[in-house]
């Protein structure tokens, strides 16, 4: 297989909100939402997605770009677990190693949206995780969030790959991910081929402050990672491979996005993908954000997916100032 993901899957349910109030710094950054309390508040309509989450979103990004695609992950035995799996199948994700937790329950998020942009309140649930004694090593492997039961599945897949260097390891950290410290999962930055991130997430590994991107990306190579990816949002993205420092910019939006949900599991699942294809860093970098501008047109994180046929095409007729320049 070319690549599997592994981490937790969900079902996001959007409550698409009318009226909220966000406020924000002067920097337009560390923003809250606030609505009134204790009254009853209309909302615009809802919608339920199931099958989502980084490593799920991942996961079908690279099988509509032409990978055969697994995914390594857990879900209850409910009506939502069956949702989630039919959902891969459709999708083309092999899903012989999604585990059906029998007496528990699915991973089920909450999307409070607003305008563009969302808050998620999420919950995962208690899963044990584990690498079969029937997985057959792929070409990659792409790494994200998984819950807090995870840690020593973590050292035991650094393991893993020492006795499989035939496997490249893709890894974007999620949440319990960043806050297991990167002293605890030294071993598995040291087997990355590919660490990927935003900019805060990068700040949050290192544990420093600081805006210049290229300083962040030279301290994460020193945590054993062959190639860097960094997302700094409206400024696009970064790309090491430790000679080079390349950026690439935002793919014009066509509209106003819809929803922000998975732009960023988009852009550096696409640059994995495109890796996996045999695209150099350069090609791969402007692939990211293609797929990043699609997802934000549509609902959720996975339906503006772009195939690679329609990929190539918005490439080939791209404006002569998306480019990708070193640093």
């Amino acid at each position: 297989m070319d690549f599997v993901a592994i981490g937790d899957t969900t079902v996001d349910e959007f409550i698409r909100l009318e009226d909220a109030r966000v406020s924000c710094d002067v920097n337009d950054e560390n923003c809250t939402i606030s609505m009134r309390w204790g009254d009853k508040i209309p909302y615009d309509f809802s919608a339920l997605l199931p099958g989502v989450g980084n490593a799920a979103n991942a996961a079908v990004a690279a099988v509509r770009l032409g990978l055969s695609t697994g995914f390594l992950s857990n879900v209850g035995d409910d009506a939502y677990g069956t949702q989630t799996l039919d959902h891969f199948k459709k999708e083309g994700v092999d899903t012989t190693h999604v585990a059906v937790n029998k007496g528990m329950a699915t991973n089920h998020h909450y999307v409070l949206w607003f305008e563009s942009e969302r808050t998620i309140l999420i919950r995962h649930e208690a899963y044990q995780y584990e690498i079969p004694a029937s997985f057959v090593p792929p070409a990659w492997l792409y790494l994200s969030s998984a819950g807090s039961r995870s840690e020593a599945f973590h050292l035991s897949l650094a393991e893993w790959l020492t006795h499989h260097p035939e496997t490249k390891l893709a890894f974007q950290p999620g949440t319990f991910q960043m806050e297991m410290g990167k002293e605890k999962l030294k071993s598995l930055y040291a087997h990355a081929e590919v660490v990927a991130c935003n900019k805060e997430e990068a700040e949050r590994i290192l544990e420093v402050k600081s805006e210049d991107v290229a300083s962040l990306i030279s301290q994460m190579h020193t945590l054993g990672p062959n190639i860097v990816i960094i997302t700094d949002g409206p400024k696009g993205a970064y790309g090491s491979d430790g000679t080079q420092v390349l950026k690439v910019p935002m793919y014009p939006d066509p509209k106003p996005p819809l929803d922000r949900t998975g732009a960023g599991d988009a852009c550096t699942s696409t640059i994995v993908a495109a890796l996996s294809l045999g695209k150099s860093l350069a090609e791969a970098l402007l692939w990211g954000p293609v797929n990043s501008m699609a997802v934000v047109q549509e609902i959720g994180a996975q339906k503006g997916l772009l195939t690679r046929q329609s990929l190539e095409q918005l490439l080939a007729t791209a404006p002569s100032e998306y480019r990708v320049e070193s640093i």
